[in-house]
């Protein structure tokens, strides 16, 4: 078939297995571009498939020779429809990790049920005996209690009163004032339950239960803070609450990592294209605006040169690993510089739907939108007629 993007919403319903493909080749190289990486030997990934998830993986193969195991939901094709953007990031992976000479492996399925976490520490104890890093990088509208069979569905909503401002359709560019309801009690602790660091916890007490942990073993999850601008409706609303359970149980989890000689933490990242952060109202606007400061300043970062920022210059850098007054790693420092969010301010307020373009990278935000589903990216034949059922080597679990 020749595929084509077809969107509903901040929602793309096909996937280009090629572009998909040419993205994951693009990382390797810069990876590869960039100095060795002394780190970790082998690797867990919980959300291997796309975003931090996937960078962090290349990075630890590609940067540091290290072993890998990649646990996603499956998402390959079916009855002539393309597979998942992640299904399709993880078949290249998985090849050109084979073709490069490493072990890497993916288990397949949701991450939340006790049942894939028992088979992942099998698939470690066989392949690898034990894993010295754990990557938690799971994006989820939605979470299933394995133990309760209770489902909580996530809210990104303001909290204590109606939250008012610009957003942007990024697909026709039309700027429009918005208003949020705040979060009811219930669907903040939905939130925080699916959001927050259960589930993270829960990988950690499986994993060390199973005996396939190091001593030294370093956890990492991701979190976000973001300018003024996105306050009322990210980190001060319901997702923030969830954020702050999971620096809480980061700490929690220290307390008992720790006494081996292990470490968790929560990494602040910068505020990149992804398929969450396009469903939240304001954002996209605002990471139009920090765009193009941030590439006029020379600064700005995708995932892949975030996470191997993440692990050269903080966590393998050789010393001491820099935390802030919270112990996060802060990998956001160039977006909340004082003079980025200085000049994202002074965009904001003047921004309409007639000078959208103009003041800000809208077109930038708009093509990696679609290149987080393989397409609009360059040396790919987009009228090429595909197989999309492509399968992802080394899937034995």
């Amino acid at each position: 078939m020749i595929i084509k993007p077809r969107t509903r919403g901040f929602i793309c319903t096909t996937a280009h297995p090629a572009g998909c493909a040419r993205q994951v080749q693009e990382q390797i190289e810069y990876v590869k571009s960039k100095p060795a990486v002394k780190g970790p030997r082998n690797v867990l990934v919980i959300g291997a498939s796309t975003g931090y998830g996937l960078s962090a993986r290349i990075v630890a193969a590609f940067g540091a020779g290290a072993n890998t195991i990649g646990v996603y939901r499956d998402g390959g094709s079916v009855k002539g429809r393309t597979a998942s953007a992640g299904w399709y990031n993880s078949a290249a992976f998985e090849q050109a990790a084979q073709e490069a000479g490493l072990k890497s492996f993916s288990v397949i399925g949701d991450a939340f049920t006790n049942e894939l976490k028992a088979d992942t520490v099998e698939a470690i104890r066989k392949e690898f005996g034990k894993v010295d890093m754990v990557i938690y990088s799971v994006a989820a509208p939605r979470r299933t209690d394995p133990n309760t069979g209770e489902t909580y569905t996530s809210t990104l909503k303001p909290i204590g009163e109606t939250y008012t401002n610009k957003t942007v359709n990024f697909h026709t560019g039309e700027v429009s004032e918005i208003s949020i309801e705040p979060a009811t009690p219930e669907e903040i602790e939905a939130t925080v339950r699916v959001m927050g660091g259960d589930d993270w916890k829960s990988w950690i007490d499986a994993l060390s239960a199973g005996d396939v942990l190091t001593d030294d073993v370093v956890t990492v999850a991701f979190s976000y803070i973001g300018s003024n601008i996105t306050q009322a409706i990210y980190r001060q609303g319901s997702i923030g609450q969830a954020k702050d359970h999971l620096e809480a149980t980061a700490r929690q989890m220290n307390e008992e990592l720790g006494s081996k000689g292990g470490q968790a933490y929560v990494a602040v990242c910068k505020a990149l294209v992804t398929q969450s952060s396009s469903a939240i109202p304001v954002v996209p606007l605002y990471m139009s605006a920090l765009y193009k400061v941030m590439k006029e300043k020379g600064i700005h970062e995708g995932c892949i040169e975030q996470m191997y920022r993440m692990f050269a210059d903080r966590l393998y850098n050789g010393g001491d690993t820099p935390v802030d007054e919270k112990d996060r790693l802060r990998l956001d420092d160039w977006e909340m510089r004082d003079d980025v969010q200085s000049e994202v301010s002074t965009i904001w307020n003047q921004l309409t739907t007639d000078n959208v373009y103009e003041l800000t990278d809208l077109e930038g935000y708009r093509k990696e939108f679609f290149q987080l589903f393989g397409f609009e990216t360059d040396g790919v034949d987009y009228e090429a007629d595909l197989d999309p059922d492509v399968k992802v080597p080394n899937a034995k679990y």
